[in-house]
């Protein structure tokens, strides 16, 4: 940081704005998230999924994410589109998976995990199509 303070001040500019970001937990029915960095580009997520429990079966319209398994065992369930076919793949730590706009979506923890979550930054965009936890479709 003081680097970057020095540059900018040996150009003559100022930064627009400070580096360093302080992230929120959200606490979810089925554990939480950490939003560790959030601007007009991406997001970055820690999700905490206890062991037995999942996510809403879902898709987004606009965001895109990949997720990466850093601990725990997970079921993403998947299918391109409403319609289509469902599908089930287990991942395990060190794998990871794309999820794109359209395609619908729900992660089961098999084990209490830790998923780091990278996306575009549409946090509110999630059209719900099963949630065990009675939330909304949107």
């Amino acid at each position: 940081m003081v680097g970057r303070v020095h540059f900018a001040a040996v150009l003559g500019v100022r930064p627009v704005a400070q580096p360093v970001f302080v992230g929120r937990k959200i606490t979810k029915p089925w554990g939480w998230e950490f939003v560790w960095a959030e601007c007009e580009h991406y997001v970055g997520k820690i999700l905490h999924i206890e062991a037995g429990e999942a996510l809403s079966y879902q898709f987004h319209e606009v965001k895109d994410e990949t997720i990466y398994l850093l601990a725990g065992v997970l079921d993403l369930e998947w299918a391109e589109d409403e319609n289509a076919l469902r599908q089930r793949v287990r991942l395990v730590a060190g794998q990871s998976a794309r999820i794109r706009p359209g395609m619908c979506h729900r992660l089961v923890a098999v084990e209490t995990c830790e998923v780091l979550e990278a996306s575009t930054p549409q946090l509110d965009d999630v059209v719900r199509l099963e949630d065990r936890y009675g939330r909304e479709r949107r």
